[in-house]
Formats: structure tokens, C-alpha cells, sequence
């Protein structure tokens, strides 16, 4: 199942009688190595003929079926490792097949091979008699030498889609008269991760669990999966913007003994399927039975948010370990995706004096498309106070096309006012050789013209900027990143062993925190 691209191959080489010697077939476990193997051992033997199709009514078919074949010698190498074994296997090929048309020998886990049994090998590899085929298969082909790879064929085997297994283990139980939920299927397909053998072990422990009847609810229990239900919950959640709710479904999953990294990793899964949906629904199959409810989810969060959140949890699945436990680290990922949620910015806009910047944009023309009005600096008035939106002038900095002397222009300002045309930016006067910069100023102009789509007029003014500029806030990030780093480091097991037992001593100049891509 699902391996059309080497039967073809091989298919091709029987019909056109164009064999090898020695054939490799790698891949993960599961996904047919040894069944091909067997297959093509047929095709090589049957009585009809060396054939593509072998009848399997033939006595080499059933021997070979039933294990019983002379002329197939199967030998698993993660058990015969030794020379000893390898050059006992290699002196019987030097004889004539006894009752079939080959010698047929099939090396699981060949990689297992010590390099002397692998030296042994390569010379009848060099010079094979006639009669003899090899068929190897390994899950590790890296460890295999060059001078053996060089002279195999090799087929790559694939690991399997869900919903190839599902379809397969569909028919298995239609075939056994076992009555199944189709969701329950779904599950066991993805846990197999692409392996068919485990799939259909699955199912046999599933039978067997259920006594006799597959059903999503017994399955999710065998398998400690988690349900489905909980992670929409967790999504509606985000989307009410309810960190309440988010505490509340994980305490629950807490007391139903659900394993949190798992979660994290079913939770990353659905919002795959939720990116495809948005993006190509009909990739979604009709008979998905969370169809309806994954249509729409792609309809209430926007394709940045998903991209936000799958970011989010796989890295909250890969910094679980690190967390003082698999509870603080599932929160901390969930409140992370709350703290920057688009959404969350949306609302923290829904001010008055937001408000009237966003319709005074609209109105005058400012602003290109809609999406931009999220992200214009706000400006609030009381009286003759003015409260600036430094945050988001540092938000708005980041979509603008700027560099050099006038990137460090804006870097060092705050917004003090926004109104129609005109944006005032105020400099401390610590920094006011920046305003004597007028090249920057024009850049700094234009960049923000080409942003709002229509003529904007700058002013820079000297004056008190107590709000945290951009630079200030970037200049704290590196320091505490840096600190963090040092805290690590300091904190390291293996740094204080060091320490310890060879007096070793910390140069601080010498840690740098991790550059992330």
C-alpha cells in the first residue's frame, strides 16, 4: 500500500527481464520492506515464469507464502552480526538453486552488519554467481558502506498518509465484518505515524480493547489520546480572548490524567488542518467527520493567527522539558498565545481616540487597505495633555522601509501626535543631532507616505520623551536576553561540575545569548 512508485520500478524490471543482483530498500518500520521482498521473491520464482504478477497458486507461491521455500533464506542481522554467519550465508550461494529458478536471500536490518561481515559481503557482491539474488532492507541506510551502497539498487519506501491507512484499515474491517467509527479509525491511522504494520497492530489491540467493536471513545482511552473536543474548547478560548477559560480546560485536562506534551502535539496537528482548510479546503475530505467544525475555525481566526499559533506550540512542545513542569510549560504556551494574539492588539485599540484615529485614516484616504488601521499609532488628548502611544509607534516602525541614519532617527522618538497629514514625533535632546540629519528626515517622510498610501508631513520636536522609546526598548531586550543567557549558563550542571572538580573559571565577556533565525 502506497508504495506505487516502487512496484512500478520493479514491476518493470520483471516484465522487461532487465534483474539486478542486489536490490536496498529503505525506509521506517512498517512500511512494506520485507513485504516487497517477499513479493518479488514470488515474482522471481513462480512456476508460470519470472513475472510482474505471480499466480500465488503455485507450489513456489505458497511455499514462500507459508515460509517454507528452500531457495528463500531470510536472516535478520540485528541477531547475526558476526563474519561467521555472513560467510556461512555467502558459501551456500555458491550452489544451484534446489527447486527454484534463483537463490533468493533477504537481509533485514542490514545496517546491523559488523564491518567485517560487510567486507565478507562485498565480494560476492562484486562478482555474484547467476543464480543468487539479494534483497536488503534497513531503516538506517547511513550506516551502510559506500562500497555495498554503490552496488545495490535502492528504493526509497515512503512513509504512509493517514489517509492511505485509514482507507486501508477501513477495508480490513469491512472485510473481518468488525463494526468501527470512522473517527476512531482517524485516530489509530494517525497514531501509527506512517507505518502500516503499527496501524494494523492498532486495530488488533483495538479489537480487542473494545471486544469487538472500534470505537472513538475506547480507542482515545487505549492510545491516552486527547480529545478533540478539549482542543476546539482551548481555540475558542483564544478566540474569546478568555485566559480564564484557557486555566479552566487545563486544570481539567489535569484531573482526566492527560499528557500535556501530547496535547501540545494534537493541538499542532489541528491547526495544520486548519491552515489547509483556510487555504485549500477542499483538501479536507467530505467524510471528515470534524469537517464542518474545522471549516469553521478557518472562518473565525485569520491565516496569520493560525501561522502565530502553530509557531507556538511546537516550540511549547520543544521547551516543555524545560519547564519547572509539563503544567507550567502547556500554560505558559497557551497565555503565550494569548499575549500575542492579533486579536488581543485589536482590542487593546478599541479606545476613543483609536477609534476616531482609525475613522480619520479611513476618511482621509491615509491608509491603503483596512488590515493597516490595526496597526496605526494612536495619540490621545486630555485637555492639553498628551499621551502617546510609544508601543505602537514601535509596532508601526517595524512595516516601514527604513534603514540607516533614518531607522536610527525613529528609533530614538516617540509619538506625540497623529492627526490628519501630519505625524510629530518627539526627540530627546540627547539625540537631537539626529534632527540636523535632513536626508533622514525625507527618508523617514517618504517611508511613511508609501505606507499610508497618500503625502505625509513630518515633524520632529526636541523635548522630554519619558515613554520608552524603540531603542530604549530594544536596548533592554538585549540586556535581558544577555542576563538570561549568563543565569543559564551560570546555572549549568555540567559548567558548575567544571568548576567544581577542574577549577574552571567563567570568562562572562565570552557568553552571547542564541541568534534565533
Amino acid at each position: 500500500m502506497g508504495q506505487e512508485h516502487v512496484v512500478r520500478a520493479l514491476s518493470n524490471a520483471l516484465t522487461q527481464n532487465r534483474l539486478h543482483h542486489a536490490y536496498l530498500f529503505t525506509g521506517t518500520r512498517g512500511v512494506g520492506k520485507t513485504t516487497i521482498a517477499r513479493i518479488f521473491a514470488k515474482s522471481l520464482n513462480c512456476v508460470t515464469g519470472v513475472t510482474a504478477t505471480p499466480c500465488g497458486e503455485c507450489s513456489a507461491c505458497k511455499e514462500i507464502d507459508s515460509g517454507r521455500f528452500i531457495d528463500l533464506i531470510e536472516l535478520d542481522a540485528a541477531s547475526n552480526t558476526q563474519v561467521d554467519n555472513m560467510r556461512e550465508l555467502l558459501e551456500s550461494a555458491l550452489y544451484a538453486p534446489s527447486s527454484g529458478r534463483f537463490k533468493v536471500y533477504i537481509i533485514d536490518e542490514v545496517h546491523m552488519l559488523s564491518k567485517s561481515a560487510f567486507n565478507a559481503m562485498l565480494k560476492t557482491l562484486e562478482e555474484p554467481p547467476g543464480h543468487v539474488k539479494f534483497i536488503l532492507a534497513t531503516t538506517d541506510p547511513q550506516k551502510i558502506p559506500v562500497t555495498v551502497l554503490s552496488r545495490c539498487l535502492q528504493f526509497n519506501l515512503k512513509q504512509l498518509p493517514p489517509a492511505l491507512i485509514t482507507a486501508h484499515l477501513q477495508h480490513v474491517l469491512e472485510q473481518e465484518l468488525v463494526s468501527f467509527e470512522i473517527a476512531a479509525v482517524n485516530l489509530i491511522a494517525r497514531a501509527a505515524q506512517g507505518s502500516m504494520r503499527d496501524a494494523l497492530s492498532l486495530m488488533d489491540q483495538a479489537i480487542a480493547f473494545s471486544a469487538g467493536k472500534v470505537e472513538e471513545a475506547v480507542v482515545r482511552t487505549m492510545l491516552g489520546a486527547i480529545d478533540q473536543g478539549c482542543l476546539f474548547d482551548l481555540l475558542a478560548a483564544l478566540k474569546d480572548q478568555s485566559g480564564a477559560v484557557l486555566l479552566e480546560i487545563a486544570d481539567n485536562m489535569v484531573v482526566h490524567s492527560m499528557a500535556f506534551d501530547a496535547a501540545l502535539q494534537e493541538l499542532a496537528t489541528l491547526l495544520h488542518r486548519i491552515a489547509l482548510a483556510q487555504t485549500v479546503p477542499q483538501a479536507i475530505p467530505d467524510d471528515e467527520p470534524e469537517r464542518v467544525r474545522l471549516l469553521e475555525l478557518a472562518q473565525l481566526f485569520t491565516a496569520e493567527e493560525i501561522q502565530l499559533f502553530y509557531q507556538i506550540a511546537i516550540h511549547g512542545r520543544d521547551e516543555i522539558d524545560l519547564a519547572p513542569d509539563e503544567y507550567a510549560g502547556f500554560t505558559m504556551t497557551l497565555l503565550r498565545m494569548l499575549a500575542f494574539s492579533p486579536a488581543r492588539a485589536a482590542l487593546s485599540l478599541a479606545t476613543p481616540a483609536a477609534q476616531s484615529v482609525a475613522k480619520l485614516a479611513l476618511v482621509a484616504g491615509k491608509v491603503a487597505s483596512p488590515d493597516k488601521i490595526e496597526h496605526i499609532p494612536v495619540a490621545s488628548h486630555s485637555g492639553n495633555e498628551v499621551v502617546s502611544g510609544n508601543h505602537d509607534w514601535g509596532v508601526l516602525l517595524t512595516q516601514l522601509n527604513v534603514q540607516g541614519m533614518a531607522q536610527q532617527l525613529a528609533k530614538h522618538c516617540v509619538l506625540q501626535n497623529f492627526s490628519d497629514g501630519q505625524i510629530t514625533l518627539c526627540l530627546s535632546q540627547q539625540h537631537k543631532h539626529f534632527q540636523t540629519n535632513k536626508m533622514a528626515t525625507e527618508k523617514l517622510q517618504a517611508s511613511l507616505s508609501d505606507y499610508f498610501a497618500r503625502p505625509m508631513k513630518l515633524n520632529i520636536v526636541l523635548g522630554n520623551t519619558e515613554a520608552a522609546t524603540p531603542a530604549v526598548i530594544e536596548h533592554q531586550g538585549k540586556q535581558l536576553k544577555q542576563q538570561q543567557a549568563s543565569d543559564s549558563i551560570e546555572l549549568d550542571i555540567f559548567v558548575r561540575e567544571a568548576q567544581s572538580e577542574f577549577g574552571a573559571i567563567l570568562v562572562p565577556e565570552s557568553i552571547k545569548p542564541i541568534q534565533r533565525i
